[in-house]
């Protein structure tokens, strides 16, 4: 497994070592040892989720916060998105920025959101799975999101603006200036 630190600290794109031959391939999505290794900390995933969506829908810039505030390791079964994380670390240096990558079933690759980031992502594939592993439990209460198209953060979502489809929920989450971080 390949880790690459990316402009935002603590938040690392990993690429696989992919093992193809005739029959498919192989790879190791997953090794406690060798990640916590590569970004340099101890972290002990707790819950595994999975969602399936449709090409155009974005999920919102969502986060938990204090106590039950959660890193995230996110890949692709299927399909293609595109992966956004969020600086919400209001000490950091690089507070109100983000990072966008692809993720897809083609490349393999993963993405590590530690605590303190927001994250999103938008289909662009007729569909996508998409799988994370998170360090602490789901916790209704503790609950945070950032609007999708917040002018201050800039993303690009890259799908044209009639193809956007955002929960009810989504469309109503506050800028980051309003957020409750």
């Amino acid at each position: 497994m390949n880790f690459i630190e990316t402009k935002l600290s603590g938040c690392f794109i990993l690429e696989p070592k992919v093992f193809n031959d005739e029959r498919g391939y192989f790879l190791e999505s997953f090794n406690k040892e060798r990640f916590n290794k590569g970004i340099g900390q101890q972290i002990n995933f707790v819950q595994d989720n999975q969602s399936f969506s449709t090409k155009g829908v974005i999920r919102a810039i969502h986060y938990q916060v204090g106590e039950h505030a959660q890193a995230k390791l996110v890949r692709v079964l299927c399909g293609t998105v595109l992966d956004v994380a969020v600086d919400l670390r209001k000490n950091s240096s690089t507070y109100g920025e983000h990072i966008a990558v692809k993720l897809s079933y083609e490349n393999k690759k993963q993405l590590f959101i530690p605590r303190g980031f927001g994250h999103g992502f938008a289909v662009l594939s007729d569909t996508a799975e998409f799988f994370y592993k998170c360090d602490n439990y789901y916790n209704k209460e503790a609950e945070g999101g950032i609007v999708y198209n917040d002018s201050s953060l800039c993303i690009d979502w890259n799908l044209p603006e009639k193809d956007i489809r955002v929960s009810e929920k989504d469309l109503f989450l506050p800028t980051l200036q309003n957020a409750q971080l």
